[in-house]
């Protein structure tokens, strides 16, 4: 199915997504892209439906074939202290305040967003299956967070972050039991 490229026509839309928001380790990450008129890729979906060499590859597509996009992390220590929602969000906007070109409307997946000052946005609940910037957000996204975790493994490969991104499997709560926290964890999250 194809995804809609352009909700309002006349506006120069940036999609917003982010990733990480249930994991028990690491930042949550958030993109926003502004497509090009010209943009036109049938292998742009939503990145949980994708492998991790797929993300590889059309991340490096979209970063060079739109007109603008950006990315964002906050880490644990945020989250812990302004809950996960308003991280994520916080995230988003962080992400808009970095683009070059500044978006007319902005298209955010999920169903809930703080207003961005001066620009109207709309929610898009599944948004990353439907609209085609908002699934190039959540690919940029999930790159960024996936390589920064693979990262973090070599430093505690104990925890097999290098598989599960710090989302909250057996074998995490495990090694959390088995070793404690570390630095990356989030304090407020149900660990164990």
């Amino acid at each position: 199915m194809n995804l809609i490229k352009k909700c309002h026509p006349h506006y120069i839309e940036a999609g917003c997504d982010e990733v990480g928001r249930g994991c028990l380790a690491g930042p949550v990450v958030a993109a926003s892209v502004i497509l090009g008129d010209d943009f036109n890729n049938i292998f742009v979906k939503d990145s949980k439906s994708l492998s991790k060499n797929s993300i590889k590859d059309l991340a490096s597509y979209i970063k060079e074939n739109v007109k603008d996009y950006a990315i964002s992390e906050l880490p644990p220590a945020f989250i812990d202290q302004h809950n996960i929602l308003n991280a994520s969000i916080h995230a988003m906007h962080l992400a808009l305040d970095q683009l070059k070109i500044r978006p007319e409307f902005i298209l955010v997946d999920g169903n809930r967003f703080h207003p961005y000052p001066h620009i109207p946005h709309q929610c898009v609940v599944k948004g990353d299956s439907k609209i085609l910037s908002i699934a190039a957000a959540s690919i940029l996204a999930k790159d960024y967070r996936d390589r920064l975790m693979e990262d973090l493994h070599r430093e505690y490969p104990q925890y097999g972050w290098e598989r599960n991104v710090g989302y909250p499997t057996k074998a995490h709560r495990e090694a959390i039991r088995t070793f404690g926290t570390t630095p990356h964890h989030r304090m407020s999250f149900k660990l164990l």
